[in-house]
């Protein structure tokens, strides 16, 4: 027997005797995770499976155990490291490419530079930008109101809203976003050769680097200008790494956000009585945006780490240089924590989801995008009362690849 066959029938072992599934999963509903979760949850919640380049990671499934691994400093996030799992090659060679932002570090490097935005994401600071915000959202549903129905929801609101406020914090002059949201969408919408995708992001890079050069000279009142101020002109940060910075606060969160307020109004949509209870009592937008993050967990892939060193959890020992995907999209549907966990329940209480991850990567843009949801939807459900879908729900063009996140190319909508 060769090597290959007895690390195979070791790993089938581990999987108690199951056979070793490919990863990412199918799904079979396009806004649901695949439900091989649901089975791993009850059968072999810990278990090995099979990545695109026939490596193996383990995959974690139930919610305290995912939590355990966010939040265990023996896993890293150091995306260079020998057997770091990824969805595909181009996650690979962009781990190699480039210099690492505070998302793909550890302590004590993870710490130094996240600690330099931090202050500009906390529960205070969403708070004190909500004026802003709804500032931003009014605006777009003006424009949006005086259009053609029906108009497409993520183009003309749900992209915008998250897009527009960040430009704001980080002084992206407005009169840019053209040429900023041309080339973010060719490097996000799936369709874009690998070289189209690369020179969208060095076009981004080039741009953010001319416009750290500005703030260095003219600094103005946003998140750039104090830390060129702070970081770079005190030797804390060096040139390329605010630009780095800069281009992680700008795209990191968009699209997540975008697919969360879209996504999230047409589950609302889809639970009519749910909705008429939230327009009823507004009241019920904090709880309702949380069962919106639980039950379409935006970000999936995220969550994905390697054991520095032999680590037990959840009585399995996975050992040094091997790769985790802790998976928070089934932490979030676990039953044990969320009874009906399949249900989506605007009143659910207590809603310990974890679509924003755990531990010291948790997003740090949490509570900015929480109130961003809370104000688009909220705001959105109550100037369009007759708000509801121009085409039939199984008309959209769902995003079906197994290894994107949920998402629609278009949601139409009239009013």
């Amino acid at each position: 027997m060769d090597k290959n066959q007895t690390t195979a029938n070791n790993d089938k072992d581990l999987n108690k005797g199951a056979h070793i599934p490919n990863f990412p999963m199918a799904r079979t509903q396009p806004l649901r995770p695949p439900p091989d979760y649901a089975r791993f949850r009850k059968e072999n919640p810990i278990l090995k499976a099979k990545m695109w380049d026939d490596s193996l990671v383990w995959l974690v499934t139930r919610h305290g155990d995912v939590s355990k691994v966010l939040s265990d400093p023996r896993f890293s996030k150091v995306r260079t490291h020998p057997g770091f799992p990824e969805t595909g090659p181009g996650g690979k060679a962009a781990a190699r490419a480039g210099k690492p932002t505070f998302v793909d570090m550890d302590p004590p490097e993870h710490t130094r530079h996240r600690g330099m935005v931090e202050q500009d994401f906390t529960s205070a600071k969403a708070e004190e930008m909500r004026p802003a915000i709804q500032k931003i959202v009014d605006k777009l549903l003006d424009e949006m109101l005086k259009k053609t129905q029906p108009v497409d929801l993520l183009a003309t609101f749900g992209l915008p809203v998250p897009t527009l406020v960040i430009y704001q914090m980080l002084g992206v002059p407005y009169e840019d976003h053209e040429f900023l949201d041309t080339c973010n969408a060719i490097r996000t919408n799936g369709s874009a050769t690998s070289a189209e995708s690369s020179q969208a992001s060095k076009d981004l890079m080039d741009y953010l680097g001319r416009l750290v050069d500005k703030k260095m000279k003219t600094p103005t009142d946003d998140i750039i200008s104090r830390l060129a101020i702070e970081q770079v002109k005190t030797g804390k940060l060096t040139h390329d790494e605010l630009v780095a910075m800069s281009f992680l606060l700008l795209v990191a969160g968009n699209a997540t956000t975008a697919n969360t307020i879209v996504l999230g109004t047409l589950t609302l949509l889809q639970h009519p009585d749910q909705l008429a209870e939230l327009r009823k009592d507004p009241s019920l937008i904090k709880s309702a945006v949380e069962e919106i993050l639980r039950y379409l967990t935006g970000s999936q892939f995220a969550t994905r780490r390697l054991a520095l060193e032999d680590v037990e959890i959840g009585g399995i020992t996975i050992k040094k240089g091997e790769g985790v995907w802790a998976l928070n999209a089934s932490a979030n549907e676990d039953e044990d924590v969320f009874p009906n966990a399949t249900r989506f329940d605007i009143h659910r209480q207590p809603n310990p989801q974890l679509a924003f991850g755990d531990g010291i990567h948790v997003c740090v843009a949490q509570d900015l995008a929480r109130a961003e949801v809370q104000i688009a939807i909220g705001t959105l459900i109550r100037r369009c009362p007759n708000l509801q879908l121009a085409v039939p729900a199984d008309e959209l063009q769902y995003v079906t690849l197994a290894k994107r996140d949920f998402g629609v190319a278009a949601l139409p909508v009239k009013w």
